[in-house]
């Protein structure tokens, strides 16, 4: 057999010995790598009444924020859907009406915000891409479903609730946090912050 330096390899066949012939050395070892298993501590839990502890950088379920005042902070910028990789996040935007101020803090915003789970390959960068920090990967696990349909999850699923506010602040530097403090900045006014200047 000639390659591209011109030498040429001569392959020649080996003998088994008898005992590789056999297979029982072979098969024995096996044997006892699959027994020494069985003695060894279960790395399976009984999920959900026990539950294996989650690292801080873990990213799962999203959500979409509300501002202090509980108005909904998307305005479907559309930012999130294009730095999607898995093209994951589909919107369509609205005008706000009159009387809807408290509902939703710009003068646009997401009629329809949805994200097929089973596309989402949780890499964070919607979150890094959104300009008014609107949505967050929570270190909550994504419920599995029996089927697709129920794997994209819409506002009804996504938006936080008044009542039970998801906390980030673990996803966010220090600085982050000390500017969202400081009300003087557009981002970190709520609606009754504009109504009072």
């Amino acid at each position: 057999m000639l390659n591209l330096t011109n030498r040429s390899k001569v392959v020649v066949p080996t003998e088994l010995t008898l005992m590789e012939r056999l297979y029982l050395p072979a098969i024995l070892k096996g044997m006892f790598i699959t027994l020494s298993h069985l003695f060894k501590r279960k790395a399976t839990v009984k999920y959900p009444e026990q539950q294996r502890p989650i690292a801080s950088v873990y990213r799962g379920q999203h959500v979409l924020k509300r501002d202090d005042a509980g108005a909904e902070r998307c305005t479907a910028c559309g930012l999130c859907a294009v730095a999607c990789p898995a093209e994951a996040i589909t919107m369509e935007a609205a005008e706000r009406k009159k009387g809807e101020e408290n509902l939703y803090r710009e003068e646009k915003y997401a009629a329809t915000y949805e994200i097929n789970m089973l596309r989402c390959i949780f890499c964070g960068l919607c979150e890094e891409a959104c300009p008014k920090e609107a949505i967050f990967l929570t270190d909550r696990i994504v419920p599995s479903s029996f089927t697709r349909g129920e794997e994209v999850f819409g506002k009804d699923k996504l938006v936080e609730s008044l009542q039970e506010r998801v906390d980030v602040t673990k996803r966010q530097t220090q600085e982050v946090l000390a500017f969202k403090q400081n009300k003087k900045h557009k981002h970190n006014q709520t609606i009754q912050d504009k109504l009072i200047r």
